[in-house]
């Protein structure tokens, strides 16, 4: 994955804790989007569920320890029953429905994926990097 775009939220959050010195409330969960657009700073182009079963899928503890500002994915993320669409980016957020958007960023590849298909990225496949 190319390198994280922030959320407008997490950004100004991350520049108070350390320009103003507030102190910043990590997320106590994780979970990924996938999106058929670039989400840009708010979160958009998320995929819809239709009449299949998309949802935001947890990732926590799918996450090593942060080096070289980066963080790699140790678990595979896997969505079933998907509709029929391109996936191009994915999102990081607060909530499996609603919440914070924290950041996001395009895959190396789109792929496009038939209804009822199962979407994954390989454990080690999900990096993310600041700049």
């Amino acid at each position: 994955m190319a390198t994280l775009v922030l959320g407008t939220t997490t950004a100004n959050s991350l520049l108070d804790a350390i320009f103003n010195q507030t102190n910043y409330t990590a997320p106590t969960a994780i979970y990924v989007s996938l999106h058929s657009s670039d989400p840009g700073a708010t979160g958009a182009g998320e995929i819809t569920a239709g009449e299949n079963a998309y949802a935001r899928q947890a990732a926590t503890t799918a996450f090593g320890a942060a080096s070289a500002k980066a963080v790699d994915s140790t678990a595979d993320l896997t969505w079933t029953n998907m509709p029929s669409v391109t996936v191009s980016h994915v999102g990081i957020w607060t909530a499996n429905t609603a919440g914070t958007y924290l950041g996001g960023g395009a895959l190396a590849a789109s792929k496009t994926v038939g209804a009822g298909d199962t979407f994954k990225i390989a454990s080690g496949s999900f990096d993310v990097s600041l700049s």
